[in-house]
C-alpha cells in the first residue's frame, strides 16, 4: 500500500484528489511553504505544474520545487512573501486523482482499500474497513463491524485477497486478533 490519502472525496465515487502533503509553515521570505510530505513518491512534486490545496481544493501553479531534510519547499504563483503564504499554513496538498502514480501489482492506495468489505476465509463477515493506520512496520486496517472494531495487520499472513471489483477483502485471522 501507498501513503497517499484521498482528499476532496465521496468515497463511494472515489476520490477527486489525493492529499500527497500538508502545508507546515512559511519558509523564508521569499515566498515559499515547507510542506510535510505525505507520499511514497516525493519526487512527484517536481513533476507537477499546479497543485491544490485545502477542501476546495484552491489551485496554485507550482513554480518551483526542491527537497530538504526530508520536506518538500515550494514556490506558488502569485506567492511573493511570507504573509502571502501564512494563509495557507495546515492546507492538504492534493493532486487530481488522474495524475496518481501507477502502483505495481499488489500495491493499493489507502482510498481504495477504505470502505471493503471484510470477510475470514471460513466465510465470516467482519465489517468494513474504516481507516488505515501507518505504523512504519506494516499498516493496520480498522474494521468496524456492528458489535466490534478489529485492528487487522496489513502483512501477507493475514491479508489473503484484496479484490476491488467485487470490493471485498478477505483475511486469515491469526491468534489474538479478535
Amino acid at each position: 500500500m501507498t501513503g497517499s490519502k484521498p482528499g476532496g472525496t465521496d468515497n463511494r465515487a472515489g476520490p477527486r484528489y489525493l492529499v500527497i502533503g500538508r502545508v507546515a509553515r512559511p519558509w523564508g521570505i521569499q515566498g515559499e511553504v515547507k510542506v510535510k510530505i505525505m507520499t511514497d513518491f516525493p519526487d512527484r512534486f517536481s513533476l507537477l505544474r499546479k497543485i491544490y490545496l485545502g477542501p476546495e481544493a484552491v489551485p496554485f501553479v507550482l513554480e518551483g520545487f526542491r527537497l530538504h531534510q526530508g520536506a518538500a519547499l515550494l514556490k506558488l504563483e502569485g506567492c511573493h512573501d511570507r504573509t502571502a503564504v501564512e494563509k495557507l499554513r495546515g492546507q492538504w496538498v492534493q493532486i487530481p486523482i488522474e495524475e496518481a502514480m501507477p502502483l505495481e501489482q499488489d500495491e493499493y492506495y489507502e482510498y481504495q482499500i477504505i470502505g471493503l468489505a471484510v470477510w475470514t476465509t471460513g466465510g465470516e463477515y467482519l465489517g468494513t474497513v474504516d481507516e488505515v493506520i501507518s505504523t512504519g512496520a506494516n499498516d493496520v486496517y480498522v474494521v468496524r463491524g456492528e458489535e466490534r472494531e478489529i485492528l487487522i495487520p496489513a502483512i501477507e499472513d493475514v491479508v489473503l485477497e484484496i479484490n476491488l471489483a467485487q470490493g471485498r477483502l478477505v483475511v486469515e485471522l491469526i491468534e489474538g486478533l479478535i
